[in-house]
């Protein structure tokens, strides 16, 4: 039979350029006014046994051409268990091969966290005891800017993921942080809320996630460009989150991401900043030593590029924290491929590792207060 391919739904991004039987080849379309692309999401309708070779072309002009040597296709049968598919990249072109073993084979750049998902997540932990729900305001679409609060301690810290829709396992990592936090068993979180004061924003660009997009939101803009300077017109979603930390403070922050190109875990801080303060150096890399002793998941000393004295980006959430507020803030990311120190060759850097990774950084984060 002649397989279909079909991307209309949440998340969903692929452009179907030709089909001959059982091989496809496909594009994935750029973000809403906007040249970025990188995210894809699509299902195939296929017969059981079929031998499917789909090739996703035009990936030399892609977000991050560096992301695709050594990467591997997620893929799931039932959207819930995800694995990785035989690939290859060769002269920008992304070639996935797979023997169906279900009629249905849903195929994405890192497994999905969907909408839906999302507000199931919000409303199960709204409902916890000594949790407070707040909208701190709405997308340029009208979606809710979701925050979840809890802890009576006077150490504020904030929580926010999924700038960048298309680094789904930022939301992972929340679902993760969350359930965690409103566990009544765990002794780090009883110890956490007592201490501390948690506003958690699991997804900040709830508009771009619906639409299948890398980097940016509806009006194409890259959110994590724009905290020294958010507008209603570009960047409302960034906007009433730093009006919210106005009112808070903020003394420990995480931004969570996804990296195309290095397979481990690592974080990236505001080494550049122009107030920058010894005590702010100091905690952060306590707790990047903290966070390395605690779970083997997480690598330091990777060699990337860190902003010169005075000359930090200020544009950048993690950037504009510290500086703001003299807060120890950092970008965590995780990688789309596999952790080099533990690789997974069934299924790669997963949402379960993103959960975990979110226990080890709140363990850190108790052991360090």
């Amino acid at each position: 039979m002649t397989i279909t391919i079909n991307a209309a739904f949440d998340s969903g991004n692929i452009v179907v350029d030709a089909i001959d039987g059982t091989s496809a080849r496909l594009s994935i379309r750029k973000d809403r006014d906007s040249d970025f692309f990188q995210w894809f999401h699509f299902r195939v309708a296929c017969a059981v046994g079929d031998a499917l070779e789909l090739a996703i072309t035009g990936l030399g002009d892609s977000a991050y051409p560096d992301g695709w040597p050594g990467y591997a296709a997620c893929a799931s049968t039932d959207r819930e268990n995800w694995f990785r598919l035989d690939t290859n990249y060769e002269a920008g072109t992304l070639t996935i091969q797979h023997t169906a073993e279900s009629p249905i084979l849903y195929i994405a750049y890192f497994a999905p966290y969907s909408m839906e998902r999302h507000h199931d997540l919000v409303a199960q932990i709204a409902e916890c005891e000594g949790v407070t729900y707040r909208c701190l305001g709405t997308s340029l679409e009208g979606q809710p800017i979701d925050c979840l609060e809890m802890g009576s301690g006077d150490t504020q810290v904030w929580l926010y993921a999924r700038q960048h829709p298309g680094e789904s396992m930022a939301e992972w990592w929340m679902e993760g942080a969350l359930e965690k936090l409103v566990d009544p068993a765990d002794p780090h979180a009883r110890s956490l809320r007592a201490k501390c004061r948690f506003h958690i924003v699991p997804n900040m660009n709830p508009d771009g996630s619906c639409r299948g997009h890398l980097r940016t939101n509806f009006a194409g803009v890259n959110l994590n460009r724009e905290w020294d300077n958010p507008t209603p017109e570009r960047s409302p979603e960034v906007l009433c989150v730093r009006n919210a930390m106005d009112e808070s403070g903020v003394d420990w922050a995480m931004d969570v991401h996804g990296d195309e190109a290095i397979p481990a875990v690592f974080v990236a801080g505001f080494e550049g900043i122009p107030s920058l303060k010894p005590e702010q150096t100091t905690k952060y890399k306590a707790f990047e030593t903290a966070l390395a002793a605690n779970t083997p998941d997480f690598q330091v000393d990777l060699g990337y590029a860190e902003s010169a004295p005075g000359q930090a980006n200020l544009s950048m959430s993690t950037t504009q924290l510290a500086e703001r507020f003299g807060a120890v803030s950092m970008t965590l990311e995780m990688p789309f491929k596999d952790n080099r120190d533990l690789p997974d060759p069934v299924r790669g850097w997963s949402p379960e590792r993103s959960k975990l990774l979110a226990h080890a950084c709140l363990q850190t984060l108790d052991q360090l207060l």
